[in-house]
């Protein structure tokens, strides 16, 4: 696909949006080296499972309460939207963010609960943002360890190594891919395989297909953001808050799928509301 001058433009305005700022605080940072700072740890990431499963909770049932989502308000249509990933028959839900992203890590427990309760005709995707400096680096490395089948062990926890921990820098400085690999070595990579692989051909073809996938999702000319969530391709979740950015998500999932039911082969059909939603329908997490 060409990219046009507006999109490159665009892509050159990405770290001037890349991370809203006004996100509620992380969880406060424990000193690992102390076993007290460790339980107080261990008792802030059971609170934190249990609030965030009662948010995912509250977003799907706001989902089925809620009129449907309307267009340009709640949610975005992306002309000609794709899957980022090749479709098998699922609904796919892509979250762009950055572990740089304070945002993103404020919010990454609510989507682990959530990704957790999708039935099995939804799945999850990770769409890392590399906006430039620090961010590039952490793009690369997202792709390292999906390379080596490290991600499962490791999304949440990088979030807590970089913005409670603070064991790595993230946007408060530029780490190093030697650093970063030292955080990867815990989880059983090999740190030299590992910065190796961060300046391979193959991840920075992956690096580069997330970029196009945000600037595609971001054409109508709003500022990229992280976390940004886009359903199937074709819609880009906006919302009023946190809480109302994650009803809208079930609503276009719900969407989605009734949509799929009716007539499987035919385009979504376009208008003020999410095509097929219903208030009443049975919302995508419970």
């Amino acid at each position: 696909m060409t990219v046009s001058r507006h999109a490159l433009l665009l892509l050159a305005l990405l770290p001037l949006a890349a991370c809203k700022q006004d996100a509620p605080a992380a969880a406060t940072p424990a000193d690992a080296n102390t076993a007290a700072a460790a339980k107080q740890a261990s008792t802030q990431d059971a609170a934190t499972l249990a609030t965030a499963e009662a948010n995912a909770k509250a977003a799907a049932d706001a989902a089925a309460k809620a009129p449907p989502p309307v267009l340009g308000t709640d949610y975005v249509e992306i002309p000609n939207g794709q899957p980022f990933e090749p479709a098998d028959g699922r609904i796919e839900v892509a979250e762009i963010f950055g572990y740089v992203c304070p945002f993103c890590a404020a919010v990454q427990p609510t989507v682990s609960a959530m990704k957790a309760k999708f039935p099995p005709d939804v799945r999850m995707v990770y769409v890392p943002a590399a906006f430039g400096a620090m961010w590039d680096n952490y793009a690369k490395a997202f792709y390292t360890a999906e390379a080596m089948g490290l991600v499962d062990k490791t999304h949440d926890a990088m979030f807590r190594a970089i913005h409670i921990d603070k064991t790595l820098k993230g946007e408060r400085g530029m780490d190093t891919p030697d650093e970063i690999a030292a955080f990867y070595a815990a989880y059983g990579a090999d740190p030299k395989q590992f910065v190796s692989s961060m300046e391979s051909f193959a991840v920075a073809t992956k690096v580069n297909h997330a970029r196009q996938f945000i600037m595609n999702a971001f054409t109508n000319g709003d500022q990229a953001g992280t976390p940004t969530f886009i359903v199937n391709g074709k819609y880009r979740v906006k919302g009023k808050s946190i809480d109302d950015m994650f009803r809208v998500l079930n609503q276009l999932i719900v969407a989605e799928r009734n949509a799929k039911a009716a007539t499987p082969a035919a385009p979504a059909a376009t208008g003020d509301v999410a095509p097929a939603a219903t208030p009443a329908a049975t919302p995508a997490a419970q």
